[in-house]
């Protein structure tokens, strides 16, 4: 295929490259649910006590297990997203990141008034893989405005978080709990990008690039490549670390009414450093270091109810907004060789987001619990920002689950979500489908 008709079909790349594999993809870069339990219900957390999980949905919702008792949680989900892009002058490519693995593993204890413990997850773990050669990303334009060829590499995009958390929930009555949580967080990714020389051009003129690396770049400017990755499937080459707090309630109106409010605050992380990256001018490569500028994850709250008749019906319904306006507002990367930088920042113009959750759950018997749910929220993201490594597109989600107790002290749980397909074009012609799956297996042993 000719360079001329491969237009350059990534020129937002930069920018929704620095979310997390959610972390991502599903209720923008969050996890629609956190646990197999809240899993099955459609993500509905807030009210209801989702086991260890809790410290992840509502920390409040732990002062609801059973007294003086210790729970440990193991848990493991993996994400299955189903992405491709097309391009009417490139064809259609499949992204080959299929599988992102995300352990947990919890020590929850509730002693008189007070739950306490620790927590760790992975939060996020995606990305997506367009291999060598691939006709999406093989040639653009360049400063000239004449059809080029790039680098033919590898393009991919990969990005973690997660969060060690420790928190505390008080029982001020038998109606009332209140929580508080402090998480440490870390963040990673890996970037393997090119970016055509009118695209560059193009921000430099909008003052969107800056810096003294500027006066090295060679006039006849066809395409830059930005490269740092260890390939290593459980961390990034890029890092930062941070903290961040989450706050809960629960109010149990009666016997079968509860409700529960939770607030995740936006996270305070470090800029997200490389000391061994490389950006390409035209193929011939500098080495530097490179910096993510204030990639945070985003402020969170929301409400929930739970009802249960006592019998074996019982259902819950959680309504949450997700401020993406203030945490992907912009995309900034800054990349420093031989004593000069250039400084690249990309508006993104995210949209916030209200997610509403609906789960049911069934009781066959005091051992074994069936639950169904669903999962709504609106696409935040913007058709002109929306680009092919990161398109986190996707609106609904299906889910089933199952809980097992396998003796009065250990108990399963496992739960399916499916997120039917969704596509979207941008701004400049490039249409992304995207589909996924997810699978979640909880295991928990009380002492």
């Amino acid at each position: 295929m000719k360079p001329s008709a491969v237009r350059p079909v990534l020129p937002a790349v930069l920018a929704l490259i620095a979310l997390s594999p959610s972390a991502h993809a599903t209720n923008g870069m969050n996890m629609e649910a956190w646990g197999a339990k809240s899993g099955g219900m459609g993500g509905a957390a807030y009210a209801f006590d989702t086991g260890n999980s809790a410290t992840m949905n509502n920390p409040a919702t732990l002062g609801l297990k059973p007294a003086e008792k210790a729970e440990f949680g193991l848990g493991l989900t993996l994400l299955m997203p189903d992405v491709s892009s097309s391009h009417p002058m490139a064809g259609k490519q499949d992204s080959d990141g299929t599988a992102y693995w995300m352990p947990s593993v919890s020590y929850i204890r509730r002693q008189g008034d007070l739950s306490y413990g620790v927590a760790m997850l992975a939060q996020g773990g995606m990305g997506t893989e367009y291999g060598v050669g691939s006709p999406l990303f093989a040639g653009g334009m360049s400063a000239a405005n004449t059809p080029i060829a790039m680098s033919g590499e590898e393009i991919r995009s990969e990005v973690g978080f997660g969060r060690v958390m420790f928190p505390l929930a008080w029982n001020a009555n038998e109606s009332f709990t209140l929580a508080g949580q402090i998480d440490l967080a870390w963040a990673s990714m890996d970037l393997q990008m090119d970016m055509d020389g009118q695209t560059l051009a193009g921000m430099m003129g909008q003052g969107l690039v800056s810096g003294s690396l500027m006066n090295a770049l060679p006039p006849n400017l066809d395409y830059a490549r930005f490269d740092f990755s260890d390939n290593n499937a459980m961390t990034g080459k890029a890092k930062s670390y941070g903290w961040g707090y989450k706050l809960g309630a629960v109010w149990r109106v009666n016997e079968q009414i509860k409700l529960g409010a939770a607030y995740h605050a936006k996270t305070n992380m470090g800029d997200m450093k490389t000391n061994d990256a490389t950006m390409s001018v035209n193929g011939n490569p500098m080495h530097g270091s490179l910096k993510v500028v204030d990639f945070q994850w985003p402020e969170t709250y929301g409400l929930g109810l739970a009802y249960d008749a006592g019998g074996a019906w019982s259902w819950a319904a959680d309504l949450k907004r997700i401020i993406w306006s203030d945490a992907m507002d912009n995309f900034h990367m800054n990349f420093v060789a031989f004593g000069m930088d250039l400084d690249v920042t990309m508006p993104q113009n995210w949209k916030d987001q209200t997610v509403l959750a609906l789960g049911v759950q069934y009781k066959l018997n005091p051992d074994l619990a069936l639950r169904a749910g669903f999962n709504h929220a609106s696409n935040p993201v913007p058709s002109a920002t929306l680009n092919p490594l990161f398109p986190a597109i996707i609106e609904s989600h299906y889910t089933m689950g199952i809980g097992y107790r396998l003796d009065p002290a250990r108990s399963i749980a496992a739960s399916i979500a499916i997120a039917p397909e969704v596509s979207q074009t941008s701004g400049i012609g490039i249409t992304s489908k995207h589909s996924q799956s997810t699978l979640r297996v909880n295991f928990n042993q009380s002492f």
